[in-house]
Parts: structure tokens; sequence; C-alpha cells
């Protein structure tokens, strides 16, 4: 469990606008759950939620779990405690989003807004309009391309892999829209691109093929999982610093695996 800084003084003005310790604890739990749900690293949570606890007059002590959100508020003048629990949205990484929330709490801090203002902010914040997913993942595909391209693959190969990505990313959010679990998805949709990836071994079209098959799936490593790992280890959050580092590895194995099925299904050798 960590504790919060030791608290500074309050804005009056900030504090004479403030709710009860139940509303704010409730409201704090969510926006550090949701936070923490788009990508967010602990080390984030507890500034966020500390700067705004401290201009509202409580203490925070942030409890970080893997799924929940356990967050206990000390009133400085009353002493009086309240304590919630919450679980982490399924919500995408949104770095975007992050950033918003972030700045919520600077707003809050240099007392642009009050309470109900703040809950208002990030209800707008966490609304956040459906994406153009065509867009998407064609920005996905064109990302993926140029990486084949940077490891030397020519650009018959970056074309394949654009489509066998594209194909690919259609694939995980048609899954993911259907609620099917993650680790199936990214089994499914390693195997799907490293099949059509695999066409370039078959019919001859680059000169790279195997960079072509190799980068096919790179879109699907789960490369934030492990930054906010290592992140959350270094500052002694340990149990979601492991559940992070144990998630991408997960979904590092079904991706590797997916790729196996491919190559097998199209008969590729694998050395």
């Amino acid at each position: 469990m960590n504790s919060s800084s030791p608290a500074t003084t309050c804005t009056p003005t900030i504090l004479c606008e403030r709710a009860g310790i139940n509303d704010t604890t409730r409201f704090l739990a969510e926006y550090s759950a949701y936070l923490l749900g788009c990508g967010a690293t602990t080390m984030r949570l507890e500034m966020n939620v500390n700067r705004m606890a401290r201009v509202w007059g409580y203490e925070a002590d942030l409890f970080t779990l893997p799924r929940h959100i356990h967050l206990t508020l000390r009133d400085i003048a009353s002493q009086e405690t309240n304590t919630v629990t919450v679980s982490v949205p399924p919500v995408p990484i949104n770095f975007a989003v992050n950033t918003r929330l972030s700045n919520l709490s600077w707003k809050v801090a240099d007392g642009k807004v009050d309470f109900s203002d703040a809950v208002a902010l990030y209800r707008r914040i966490i609304r956040v309009p459906k994406q153009n997913d065509i867009l998407l993942m064609l920005a996905v595909a064109a990302a993926n391309a140029a990486f084949c391209r940077l490891f030397g693959g020519d650009i018959a190969a970056m074309l394949i892999v654009a489509v066998s990505t594209f194909c690919g990313y259609f694939l995980k959010l048609t899954m993911l829209c259907h609620h099917i679990d993650v680790r199936l998805t990214v089994i499914a949709c390693a195997a799907v691109s490293s099949i059509l990836a695999a066409g370039d071994y078959l019919f001859a079209i680059s000169g790279t093929p195997a960079l072509a098959v190799g980068t096919s799936i790179l879109y699907l490593v789960p490369g934030i999982p492990f930054i906010n790992s290592f992140s959350d280890l270094f500052n002694r959050h340990y149990i979601c610093a492991f559940s992070r580092f144990l998630d991408a590895v997960i979904l590092t194995g079904c991706l590797s695996l997916g790729l196996c099925i491919g190559m097998a299904l199209m008969k590729i050798s694998m050395f």
C-alpha cells in the first residue's frame, strides 16, 4: 500500500465547494480505475489522485491491484475516513484520454474547476467518440509496413505486410467487438496475418519473404504492457508490475503460437 505525500494547504474557495467524502472517494476511485485501464502507470495514478485529494482537503491512500483500485480518503480536518474498491473497466489503451484525464487533475489543482465541474469534465472525457475503424486499420497497416522496410524488406514485401496487417487488424476489431477473449483473438489474428504473408513464399512475390512473414504480426506485440510493467517495477509497485509483465508475456506467447499455426498450415519451415 502506498501512502500519499504530506497534505498541503488547500485553497479555501475549492474547499467550500467540495463534495462529501463518500462522493469524493467514489469519484477518485473511478477516475483512477479508468486511467489505469487507458494505459497509465501506477505512478501517474498516485500523482493525479493525490493532487486532487489535497486540494479538496483529503489525504489519499491508493492501493493498485491488477484489476481493481482500492482507495481510502481521510478528511484532514475531521479525520473521517472512507474506503472504496472499484473494478478497472475493460477499455482500450488510449493515450489521448490518458493525457486529458491528467490535465483534469491539474485544472483541479490550479483551482480552475470545483468538484462538480471535475465530475462533469471526467464524464465528458470518457465518452470517447467511436473511432473510424477504416482509418485506424490503414494507419496500423502503414505502420507495420514501415517496420518491414526498417528491417530491410523491399517494396513488394511492404505491400504484403500492409495487406496482411489490415486483414488481421480487421479480425481483431471484430473479435473484440464480440467480446472474445483477447488471448484467442491474438492467436487467431497472428495466424491469419502470417498465412496471408506466407503467400510471398508460395508465389515468390518479393525478394524478402521471411521479413514479410516476420513483420506481419508486429502490430500484436504488447509493447505498452511491457513498458508499464518496468515503470511500475522501478517505482516499487511490484504487484502491478508482475501482473502487467505476465499479461504481456502471455500475449507474446499467444502471438508466437498463432505464427506457428500459420506457418504450419502453409507448410513453411521455421528453421
